[in-house]
């Protein structure tokens, strides 16, 4: 809702945007570009953030109505809480079906081009995917940098681990991290001498204390090795508590006090198992927090630094200055209101741009604006892990329900000399039931009545064994990276703005297959020797059912979106170099997931910011 005067302070912002020239024009507002403007900003460098969505979510109250949105919803899935605007529309994954081999659906924003189908989300509002993100935060492995030379799969970074050691240590205190590094140390991670994380590690939830006592001194075999179980806690982007030790004694702040009163800012965890999409006290990470300080920079007196955000801005085209091979403008889409198409047209100039709009949206950008690469690899080599659900009941009370969606899980898994045979995986013990599976614990008040016409108190304790003893084993399996899984563009596909939308084709290749054929196994033998009761089933009729070797798996997206423009060493073999400047437009920096080789079996926010620490250094030099 626009308050008095609103249209014409916004009409009035789109026309100084149009009018001024900027050191840095940045579109997104999600972890990316919040990184590289805070830095910018700071470095003293006039900056423009462009936000797709209304970024009412900005205040208090905006982040609160979107809480409200969440509770009456009767879906709570990871969209649930944002408005539909068909303007900045984004996926939903309640709305898909399975199609049939070259069939290609187009009634999802998210044209599918089947016969896979990927269910996976990102968010087009203030603070982009990470206002829904897990805020699990671990570092890539050192192998994962080079699985083509160890493994004979994927690429090869242009980057090693050492590269980006510095970089993930600035992600970690950006994000405020909560591990303890010697739950960390297992598969040769290592950290420099006397490193802590920003605050100490979160619990272990009940529920991974009961599936770790009950895998204890066991182990399993993979490829002539022996792989012990044992369940590790998840470091975590929310506020625990702050290590005295951090930065040599000082210890750390997190922003805002660690203080439930002062949600605005952050509180500390309180376990809310419904913090996927929202945190009802802000705990969480999300990347307002650091555009917040950003903004901070206008109010310094004498300050040279300036940023500016321009939202219900949707970027349609890249232009492209023919003579010298740099980035012109921007031209920029600004509607009226969520619920019309009425909008009107400028153009946006700077010395440099930055695309972070996640590696989907990046990519439809650049190709709706006729920028396929001189490799020609824009849009290709699209990756997101693949995530097998198991589930089973536990012989006794376990805690479901307690803790945030995750705080441990059976990791060990995720590097081997087997990755030459197939695929990784990390296994995510999941603290909210059945939910993600079957949609507990609606599905099961539904069988309680219905198939076994239970009522009153009868019912009450029915549901009470029944979802107290739920534990689902996430398989989160690496996917390595294939051309032909890619993002394009048709002009037949548009969106009320009349901006082309993406086309998702992709395949699960068999290398993720052998890994989640594996898996399968691995979720069985972890169940016998927990005495839990195994109700895994995949039905064919799922949208994301993949058959292998004579079985079916129903496999679903993890909203982990990388490699649509990746880096290399050259411009033959890459869309952007190892800063994630564009080879082809020298002042064009695309930025963000899509800029990764390989994702290995780590969620992809750590990494991702901590390639953008290494872009501002390479920004504020080519400004320099």
């Amino acid at each position: 809702m626009l308050f008095p005067h609103e249209s014409a302070l916004k009409a009035d912002a789109h026309k100084a945007a149009a009018a001024r020239d900027y050191d840095v024009v940045i579109v997104g507002t999600g972890i990316s570009g919040a990184i590289i403007a805070r830095e910018a900003v700071e470095a003293g460098k006039r900056v423009l953030v462009l936000e797709a969505g209304s970024g009412a979510n900005r205040s208090l109250a905006g982040y609160d109505d979107l809480l409200t949105n969440f509770y009456a919803a009767a879906s709570k899935d990871n969209q649930s809480p944002f408005p539909i605007n068909a303007n900045a529309a984004m996926p939903r994954s309640p709305l898909l079906r399975k199609l049939a081999p070259g069939e290609t659906d187009s009634s999802t924003y998210i044209v599918q081009s089947g016969p896979y189908v990927s269910d996976t989300t990102y968010t087009r509002i203030f603070g982009g995917t990470t206002m829904h993100w897990e805020a699990k935060t671990p570092r890539m492995l050192e192998s994962d940098f080079d699985t083509r030379t160890r493994f004979g799969q994927g690429l090869d970074w242009p980057l090693t681990l050492a590269d980006l050691q510095e970089d993930y240590e600035r992600a970690e205190r950006e994000i405020g991290v909560s591990a303890d590094v010697e739950d960390q140390q297992y598969l040769n991670q290592t950290f420099p001498e006397g490193y802590v994380f920003p605050m100490r590690g979160l619990p272990l939830s009940y529920l991974d204390q009961q599936v770790d006592k009950g895998i204890a001194g066991s182990s399993v075999e993979l490829d002539g090795a022996s792989y012990p179980l044992k369940v590790r806690p998840y470091p975590q982007g929310r506020n625990g508590i702050p290590n005295p030790a951090y930065d040599d004694g000082k210890g750390f702040r997190p922003v805002g006090a660690v203080d439930t009163h002062q949600v605005e800012e952050g509180g500390r965890c309180q376990g809310n198992t419904n913090c996927v999409p929202l945190c009802p006290v802000q705990a969480r990470y999300h990347s307002g927090k650091t555009l917040a300080k950003a903004f901070q920079v206008n109010a310094r007196p004498g300050g040279h630094g300036h940023i500016e955000l321009l939202s219900q801005a949707v970027a349609s085209k890249v232009n492209i200055d023919p003579n010298s091979g740099k980035v012109a403008s921007l031209e920029v889409k600004i509607y009226k209101s969520p619920g019309s198409p009425e909008h009107e047209t400028v153009t946006v100039r700077g010395k440099v741009f930055v695309l972070a709009a996640g590696a989907i949206e990046t990519a439809r950008l650049m190709l709706a604006s006729g920028l396929r690469s001189t490799s020609g690899l824009m849009g290709r080599n699209l990756m997101d892990h693949a995530y097998l659900l198991n589930w089973a009941l536990m012989p006794e009370i376990c805690g479901t329900m307690r803790g945030t969606s995750s705080t441990g899980g059976i990791v060990d898994l995720r590097d081997g000399s087997f990755r030459r045979n197939q695929a990784a995986f990390a296994i995510d013990i999941h603290n909210d039931g059945w939910g993600w599976a079957t949609g507990a614990p609606t599905s099961d008040l539904l069988e309680l009545v219905d198939d076994k016409n239970l009522h009153g108190p009868a019912l009450r304790r029915g549901v009470i064994d029944r979802v107290s003893r739920q534990l689902l084993l996430a398989f989160m399996i690496e996917v390595m990276p294939e051309e032909s899984n890619r993002i394009t563009v048709e002009p037949n596909y548009t969106d009320p703005l009349g901006n082309m939308r993406p086309i998702l084709s992709f395949t699960v290749p068999d290398y993720t297959m052998r890994g989640a054929a594996y898996g399968r196994q691995f979720a069985r033998t972890v169940f016998q020797r927990l005495g839990a009761e195994d109700y895994t089933t995949y039905d064919p009729a799922d949208f994301g059912y993949v058959a292998y070797e004579g079985q079916g798996y129903a496999i679903r997206g993890g909203n982990h979106l990388a490699g649509t423009h990746i880096m290399g060493t050259s411009k033959s073999n890459s869309v952007v170099d190892r800063n994630q400047r564009s080879w082809d437009h020298e002042n064009l920096y695309l930025v963000g997931g899509g800029s990764m080789p390989t994702i290995g079996t780590a969620n992809v926010t750590l990494t991702l910011a901590a390639l953008c620490y290494r872009t501002s250094r390479d920004i504020l030099r080519s400004l320099h």
